[in-house]
């Protein structure tokens, strides 16, 4: 992945690669853990004591599926604080059962369960793949965690025929039990395999120097094996699997990556969102606490540099759709291909308010881009993000934005071919601005 000479052709180039390559949250970390690695970042293990010197590059990982990156600068931490960037990791899905074998007439297909607030009717009639990460005992007895991608079509969710359900379209309920198993394959000499010998065969493909005696337990999960494609006649628009929220984290570690190293910058690939984020890997856990009281072990020098900190908490937002306008706040409609979004919530379902979104407007203005804004109508519930906890258990000043999308938790999202690059300016350009230090009293 290049971030030479960046420019929108090449970013998003380097989006669809990420996209593709990172079905799971595990993938995802372990890109971001090359990547990391390639731009001269060091590896810390929360388990191990850090030396943490000024102008050097940091990451670690918790759970295989949660990063923090950071670069200690060279300017002193309390009065010059952290520029902070946040998204995650996980996006809505299908996961497999522990014991997930169903066996129906010559059929071998897998219980799963619905992971977050996923829109289902997508999943019908897809070509789909698995992977995620098996934890194995090994030959010598030992454990191991391994990463596993089929990265081929290998399941599928056929619909009802039309003829067998001739109120298909006016009803179209789906019972999560009973319609959502896919089908893995088919009896042969009336004989069916199970998932664990499936595993095992594909463990010895992709990780043929290993000796994997049984597998104890798995997080498996159904992905759509299309890779992202531009659409539209003039190649306008972007769709893809997974741009919630793996554009913000591609984003992110871009501008991390590239950013001066004499500025205190950190960056939060959180798991869990789609799901409460209340877990040992999500926002609402003591991972970033952990990292901010490593970085700054003084507590009363932590709480100064955390006041004069500011987060850009990045999380896809919801545009216009032409076909159901009548969703929409009037007077903020939100366009693909024009801008990133900030989001706004009464209630503080967005962290956002009138002296942060001031801030970004600025930052946005001096990096030549025009923002949004998007607020919810008063009478529909309101989505969240990381923001108001991350804002919430540090204290930090936080706008909530994200780059305008469409099919918002559907097996293919949709996003304008400049929103990707539009958001990444914006916190390239915050990373190397002082206009967070304005308005923290």
């Amino acid at each position: 992945m290049t971030t030479g000479l960046m420019d929108n052709s090449v970013f998003n180039k380097n989006l669809f690669a990420f996209l593709y390559s990172s079905p799971t949250p595990f993938h995802a970390v372990a890109n971001t853990r090359d990547f990391l690695l390639q731009h001269d970042f060091i590896q810390l293990h929360e388990t191990e004591h850090w030396q943490l010197d000024r102008g050097r590059s940091y990451f670690l990982c918790r759970n295989n599926a949660a990063t923090i990156a950071f670069t200690l600068g060279s300017m002193e931490t309390a009065e010059h604080g952290l520029r902070m960037l946040a998204a995650h990791t996980d996006s809505p899905c299908l996961q497999i059962k522990p014991r997930a074998d169903l066996k129906t007439g010559s059929y071998l297909q897998l219980g799963v369960e619905v992971y977050g607030g996923s829109l289902l009717a997508p999943w019908f009639d897809r070509d789909l793949s698995l992977a995620g990460r098996v934890c194995c005992e090994m030959a010598d007895g030992s454990l191991e965690v391994l990463l596993i991608n089929f990265f081929r079509p290998l399941l599928t969710i056929p619909s009802i025929a039309i003829h067998l359900d001739r109120e298909a379209n006016k009803n179209g309920g789906i019972n999560q039990q009973k319609h959502l198993p896919p089908i893995l394959c088919q009896a042969v000499e009336q004989q069916l395999p199970d998932l664990n010998s499936i595993l095992l065969d594909q463990l010895k493909i992709e990780h043929p120097q290993l000796m994997v005696r049984e597998i104890l337990s798995f997080d498996l999960f159904c992905y759509d094996f299309q890779q992202p494609v531009y659409t539209g006649v003039k190649n306008e628009f972007i769709s893809s699997a997974r741009l919630d929220n793996l554009l913000s984290c591609h984003a992110g570690m871009t501008a991390l990556a590239t950013a001066d190293k004499t500025r205190n910058n950190l960056l939060f690939c959180a798991n869990h969102e789609e799901n409460g984020s209340t877990s040992t890997s999500g926002a609402n856990s003591s991972f970033l606490d952990s990292v901010l009281q490593r970085i700054i072990p003084d507590a009363e020098t932590r709480r100064i540099a955390l006041s004069n900190s500011f987060l850009v908490s990045m999380d896809n937002a919801h545009a216009s759709h032409p076909n159901f306008m009548e969703k929409i706040d009037p007077g903020h409609e939100i366009q693909l291909n024009k801008g990133p979004v900030i989001k706004i919530n009464a209630n503080q379902r967005y962290a956002t308010n009138s002296v942060t979104s001031a801030i970004y407007k600025k930052i946005c203005r001096e990096a030549g881009v025009t923002p949004q804004e998007f607020v919810m109508r008063s009478d529909m519930p309101c989505g969240s993000t990381i923001g108001p906890i991350t804002s919430a258990l540090q204290g930090i000043r936080t706008v909530d934005v994200g780059a305008a999308s469409l099919a918002m938790h559907s097996i293919r999202e949709h996003t304008g071919a400049r929103d990707p690059f539009l958001l990444y300016q914006t916190i390239e350009q915050f990373l190397k601005s002082e206009m967070h230090r304005q308005l923290t009293r």
